[in-house]
């Protein structure tokens, strides 16, 4: 099997694959920052170094490779983790962040001291992972590409059914016994029977049923079967199959019957595609703005700037925003007012359980709004704690203050804060970093007080890079919401990234002054879709009534103004204000998203989906599309394929109501 020894892609190219990495890297460096400095090209140079002492550049090339073909059809890519802190992932557009700016630690992702292998995580569409898959074995062949395995293993509700049938027990009776469990472990079974009314009165200790519940327990964390990995990918030479036992899966992806842990020991490279629903979200948006405004959006071109998204999010109106929507977050949000990227990072490392837990939340805010003293145990840590007002937030942060007051490397530091939550590790380190201390002029008790924040808050850091990666969609997340909120909208709704339900999200939209669209059987699509419409149907449409401009024939002028000329100004539903200066109606949210910026006579609705009507599927959505338009109920039944219950909630939802409504036609097939 050859333990021990790493096997890397060899599908990257032909000739020297540390060359071709250099070269790739020196020009990436140059488009990425212009006039790269000594800075850049130094960080280049030991990374370079490090990944060929270690004979990754195949890898590294392989990535690259992957994530360009992802790109080019079309499909979102966000790398995340980590690998976000190397200089060469993002001269290689692996990558968006940018290790210099953001001054990311490289040692935490890559370690010439650690026995592991680099891991990056790639972030795709949701909706195309399956795609990504497919083209990545047709590209490189199964015999060097491979999905991961994950061993599912027994939990009470299998294992209750799996043994009752094998003792023989009546079906009907496991079902319902089965189903009374929540889902717990195999062995948790006899406490979860403690709170099940179901079970009260039993004898679960004798005859069939104590034998079923005394095997279900011994059953607890044995393998049942081998399902695919949500994201891992093998990349491999081709010696793949020779040293990992390959499967189809059920959808008919080359699958390793190893799991990742297995995969390790065998020193393959893997590689994480990880499906994200907001990237998905992202694109529907991009799809749309591109149909309604004939705008191709590229976000490579989007700046980090932007005024009008951090005033959007200093609002706290956050609701669809990547990592930053939550009731706790907007709080935080609140507080923190954001003004540049840099603070984007630092919130979403600070609304983690650990710094929550770890009470660094509290003071880090108190010294940025200048409410206490910004202080540093030692002037050598000022370096790594400046950023966060002396108040360690991230891992990046431990390694430099271990690297600062001992002297030692930020590989040797990496290996120092993992062991760090390891009580049989405490005295060695205490000792280690004191010593350290005193031989670089650090007092005694200004090491003690560095040793007692690191074991107080290094299992409670979080990782700069991995916050960093996050940011990136976090911020274009905002950036769309505050630019194109109608589209952003229409993709949270149709990929449900998020933790609200849909009402609260068209709720959000009205706030923001976007009209919602009825359901409607000749214009909804599958998923959410953006319109155009008169402004004063889109004003009606959101409650304002009266003084709206009614656009009659021939007064263009009118036609674009959103009252009539000396009119008194409209009937305003709650929450509404008119802005005098602007003369217009103005939402709660205080921002009017609604409106078409190169047209104000019209204005921006989202219309309801069939992908939502209850019990509705792609076939009954196919004929309704390929039928359409249809003149009238009779003309629905006698030409769609529908069933009676998807028609009655087509009818109940009003989406039959501009062909004639409701009546006895209307039931299906």
């Amino acid at each position: 099997l050859g333990l021990g020894r790493l096997r890397v892609p060899d599908f990257a190219g032909t000739g020297d694959a540390q060359a071709e990495l250099r070269a790739r890297c020196e020009s990436g460096l140059v488009e990425r920052y212009g006039a790269p400095g000594a800075r850049h090209r130094d960080l280049l140079e030991r990374e370079l170094d490090m990944i060929a002492r270690l004979g990754l550049a195949s890898y590294f090339l392989t990535v690259a490779e992957i994530v360009d073909r992802i790109r080019s059809k079309g499909i979102m890519a966000a790398c995340r983790g980590s690998a976000a802190g190397s200089i060469v992932t993002y001269a290689l557009r692996i990558s968006d962040v940018d290790p210099v700016a953001h001054d990311l630690v490289f040692e935490r992702f890559m370690n010439p001291y650690r026995d592991e292998l680099p891991d990056i995580d790639i972030d795709v569409e949701s909706a195309r992972r399956e795609d990504i898959y497919r083209d990545l074995l047709d590209r490189y062949g199964d015999d060097r590409v491979a999905c991961m395995c994950m061993v599912e293993t027994f939990k009470a509700r299998m294992a209750i059914r799996e043994v009752g049938k094998a003792i023989g027990l009546p079906a009907n009776e496991v079902d319902y016994v089965a189903k009374s469990f929540p889902h717990v472990r195999a062995g948790d079974v006899r406490a979860a029977m403690a709170h099940l009314p179901e079970m009260r009165g039993l004898n679960l200790d004798g005859g069939q049923l104590g034998l079923l519940f005394d095997t279900v327990e011994r059953l607890d964390g044995f393998p049942r079967h081998v399902a695919l990995h949500p994201s891992g990918v093998l990349l491999a030479d081709a010696t793949l199959g020779d040293t990992v036992p390959l499967e189809r899966s059920a959808n008919g992806f080359a699958m390793a019957q190893f799991d990742k842990d297995d995969v390790e020991a065998l020193g393959l490279c893997k590689l994480d595609v990880l499906a994200v629903r907001m990237l998905s979200s992202m694109a529907h948006c991009g799809e749309e703005v591109r149909r309604t405004r004939g705008v191709e959006l590229d976000f490579g071109r989007v700046g980090w700037d932007d005024p009008d998204t951090y005033e959007l999010i200093r609002s706290t109106r956050t609701l669809g925003m990547f990592q930053i929507e939550s009731p706790g977050q907007r709080e935080l949000v609140g507080k923190f007012q954001p003004e540049h990227l840099g603070d984007l990072v630092v919130d979403i490392s600070l609304f983690r359980p650990g710094p929550v837990k770890g009470d660094m939340v509290g003071p880090f805010l108190q010294r940025r709004l200048g409410q206490s003293k910004v202080v540093y145990p030692h002037p050598l840590l000022e370096r790594a704690l400046g950023e966060t007002f002396g108040v360690i937030v991230y891992h990046e942060q431990v390694m430099r203050c271990v690297a600062a007051v001992t002297g030692c490397d930020l590989a040797t530091a990496d290996l120092v804060r993992r062991r760090l939550g390891d009580p049989d590790e405490a005295e060695a380190l205490h000792a280690w970093i004191v010593a350290g201390a005193r031989d670089r002029g650090v007092g005694e008790q200004v090491a003690e007080s560095l040793w007692h924040a690191l074991t107080q808050f290094a299992s409670f850091g979080f990782c700069k890079a991995h916050a960093a990666a996050f940011a990136v969609p976090t911020y274009r997340s905002a950036w769309l919401k505050a630019h194109y909120l109608p589209e952003f909208v229409a993709g949270l709704l149709t990929h449900d990234p998020g933790m609200y339900p849909r009402r609260l999200l068209l709720d959000d939209a009205r706030q923001f002054g976007v009209a919602v669209l009825a359901l409607d059987v000749n214009r909804s699509a599958r998923d959410y879709r953006v319109e155009r419409l008169p402004a004063d149907e889109g004003w009606a449409l959101l409650g304002v009534v009266g003084g709206v401009a009614t656009r009659p024939p021939g007064d263009a002028a009118l036609a674009r103004s959103p009252l009539r000329p000396g009119g008194d100004p409209p009937s305003l539903p709650p929450g509404w204000r008119w802005d005098s200066e602007k003369r217009t109606p103005m939402p709660p949210s205080g921002f009017d998203k609604g409106v078409d910026p190169q047209d104000p006579g019209w204005r921006f609705g989202i219309r309801l989906a069939l992908q939502d009507v209850a019990g509705i599927d792609d076939r009954m959505i196919d004929s309704l599309l390929a039928g359409r338009p249809f003149t009238s109920v009779a003309d629905l039944r006698r030409r769609a394929v529908l069933s009676a219950p998807v028609a009655e909630a087509l009818a109940h939802a009003g989406a039959l109501d501009e062909i004639g409504g409701v009546g006895p036609a209307v039931g299906g097939t």
